[in-house]
C-alpha cells in the first residue's frame, strides 16, 4: 500500500507516513461498516457506553502521544494541544453519558375530542357539563399510546478539518457510536495521523471491527464516498465551498454541514475593556487564527476605541511567535505556507485599499505575524471572506443597532460576541443577528463539547455538540399501541 508522508507544518520535517486508502480499500472499508452497522444498532445501550467510557480512560492514558502528534502533524502550540485533548477526554465521556440516556419520548394522543368523533358541546353548542359527559367513553379515549423511538440510521461518512484533528473528528465519530452507527472517517490530508491513533484507541476499547475505519484518500475518491448511496449520512466541517459541493453530490441521503465564519465581536462603552482585549486576542490570533469560530471583526464604540485599542495592541505584541512544540508559544505556523502565502495577500491587498497596519509583520514560511489591521469596510477579502488566520480587523462604531447591522452583515452565520453589561442589547441583537451562538461578554471562540453547535447562513445547517449530533444521526419510528 502507498503511503504519505505527513510534514510538519512549521519546519517541514517528516513526522510520520499514512497509509493512502485506494478504491479496493474504500470499497472494503465501506461493506465493512455495512456489517458493523447490524452489529452496533443490536448492542445494548450500556455497552454502546462502557466502550465510550473506556476510550475515554485509554485516551487519558495516552494523552502525551496524541498531543505530540497534534503538536507534530498540526502545528498547533502545545497549550492548546493539551485543552484538545482534555476537551476530548470530555466529549468521549459525555457521548458514554448521553448513550445511557438517549432514548424516544411518549405522543400524547389524547389531545382532541374530534379525532374520536366524541361530543362535547351539545345541540345548542354550549360544553357539556363533566356529569353529563360519558366517563367511561373517555377512558376508552386514553386506551391508546404513541411511543416516538429513535433509531441509528446506518453508517456515516465523517469527513474531518486539520485545525482540531481530534476533537471535531469525536464531535462527529462519539455520537454516531453512541447511538448505534458505524463510521467511516475521512481525515483531513495534512492531519490523519491523530485520526489513526484514535482508531487504534477505540478498537482497544472494544470498538466492534469495522465500526470505525480511516480512509486516507485523495479527493476524487473522497467525491466517490460522498456519492455512495450505502451511507446514511455525511457530516462535513469545513470550507464553505467544499461544503456545498458535498451537499450536491450527496444524494439522497442526510447531510450535516459546519462550515466557515467571520466571526464578528462587538465591544460596548460599559466593557470591561482589558477582559475584552485579553479574550479577543486569545479568540483571534493563538493557534495562528485557524478556528472557523475565531475572532475576525471587531466593532468597538468611539468613546472607548483608543483605551481598547491600545489594550489589543499591547495583548497582541505580547504573543509568543514561533515553535509549537517549545512550551509558552501562542502563534506557532498555519497548516501550510500556501495559506501563509494567501492570508499574506489579503492583508496587502487591504492595505493597498487604505487600511492600516496597526500590528504585524511579513510571515515567515508558514508563520503569519498576528496582525491588527484598521480602515477596512466591506468589501475587502478580511472583512467578508474567512481569513482563518491570525488576523483582526478593528473599526469604531457611534450607534449600537447599527454595529449589529454591520457584524450581522455576512454571508456566514456561525457565532458571534458581544461585550456589554446591558442584557437588553443582547436580546435586541440575537433578533436581528442570524447566528448559531450569540456570545454575551466573551468571544465566538467560546464552546462547550455539549451545547448545539452550527450555523446560520453560509456557515451551514445541522448541529454538532453529543447530545444535537445524536439527534441528527438518529431518526424517528412511532409507535402506536391501542390497549383498550
Amino acid at each position: 500500500m502507498n503511503t504519505d508522508s505527513i510534514r510538519s507544518p512549521y519546519d517541514g520535517r517528516i513526522v510520520g507516513e499514512m497509509p493512502v486508502a485506494d478504491a479496493e480499500a474504500i470499497e472494503a472499508a465501506i461493506v465493512r461498516a455495512q456489517a458493523a452497522f447490524q452489529t452496533m444498532r443490536r448492542l445494548p445501550r450500556f455497552i454502546r457506553a462502557d466502550i465510550l467510557q473506556r476510550a475515554a480512560t485509554l485516551l487519558a492514558e495516552r494523552r502525551q502521544r496524541f498531543i505530540d502528534t497534534i503538536v507534530a502533524e498540526a502545528g498547533k502550540p502545545l497549550y492548546d494541544a493539551r485543552g484538545e485533548v482534555s476537551r476530548s477526554i470530555f466529549n468521549l465521556t459525555q457521548a458514554a453519558a448521553e448513550a445511557r440516556r438517549f432514548g424516544g419520548e411518549e405522543v400524547p394522543l389524547d389531545v382532541d375530542a374530534a379525532v374520536f368523533e366524541y361530543q362535547t358541546t351539545d345541540t345548542s353548542g354550549r360544553p357539556v357539563t363533566l356529569d353529563a359527559l360519558d366517563v367511561d367513553a373517555l377512558a376508552r379515549m386514553r386506551r391508546r399510546i404513541g411511543i416516538a423511538r429513535r433509531f441509528p440510521i446506518g453508517p456515516v461518512l465523517a469527513i474531518a478539518p486539520f485545525n482540531f484533528p481530534l476533537n471535531l473528528v469525536l464531535h462527529k465519530v462519539a455520537p454516531a457510536l453512541a447511538v448505534g452507527n458505524s463510521v467511516v472517517l475521512k481525515p483531513a490530508p495534512q492531519t490523519p495521523l491523530t485520526s489513526q491513533l484514535l482508531a487504534s484507541l477505540l478498537a482497544d476499547a472494544g470498538l466492534p471491527d469495522g465500526a470505525l475505519s480511516v480512509c486516507h484518500c485523495p479527493v476524487s475518491l473522497a467525491e466517490a464516498l460522498v456519492r455512495d448511496p450505502r451511507f446514511a449520512m455525511v457530516t462535513f466541517t469545513g470550507s464553505a465551498r467544499v461544503g456545498w459541493h458535498i451537499k450536491d453530490i450527496a444524494g439522497r441521503k442526510k447531510v450535516a454541514l459546519e462550515l466557515g465564519g467571520n466571526g464578528a465581536v462587538i465591544v460596548a462603552e460599559d466593557a470591561d475593556l482589558d477582559y475584552a482585549a485579553a479574550r479577543c486576542v486569545r479568540g483571534g490570533v493563538v493557534y495562528g487564527g485557524q478556528y472557523c469560530i475565531g475572532v475576525q471583526r471587531i466593532l468597538v464604540h468611539e468613546s472607548v476605541a483608543e483605551g481598547f485599542t491600545a489594550r489589543l495592541l499591547a495583548a497582541v505584541r505580547a504573543c509568543r511567535v514561533g515553535n509549537p512544540a517549545e512550551a509558552g508559544i501562542d502563534v506557532g505556523p498555519v497548516i501550510d505556507e500556501a495559506s501563509a502565502i494567501r492570508i499574506q495577500s489579503w492583508i496587502d491587498e487591504a492595505v493597498a485599499a487604505g487600511a492600516r497596519l496597526l500590528a504585524g509583520g511579513p510571515r515567515q514560511r508558514a508563520v503569519v505575524q498576528p496582525t491588527v489591521l484598521t480602515g477596512t469596510r466591506p468589501g475587502m477579502k478580511v472583512e467578508d471572506e474567512e481569513i482563518f488566520g491570525p488576523v483582526l480587523t478593528l473599526n469604531p462604531y457611534t450607534d449600537f443597532d447599527d454595529a449589529v447591522r454591520r457584524a450581522a452583515d455576512s454571508r456566514y452565520g456561525l457565532q458571534g460576541g458581544i461585550f456589554t453589561q446591558d442584557l437588553r442589547r443582547a436580546f435586541r441583537a440575537i433578533e436581528e443577528w442570524d447566528v448559531g451562538g450569540l456570545m454575551i461578554n466573551d468571544v465566538p471562540i467560546y464552546r462547550i463539547d455539549s451545547m448545539p453547535f452550527g450555523g446560520w447562513k453560509d456557515s451551514g445547517f445541522g448541529r454538532e455538540g453529543t447530545r444535537y449530533a445524536m439527534e441528527e444521526m438518529t431518526d424517528i419510528k412511532h409507535l402506536v399501541i391501542n390497549y383498550g
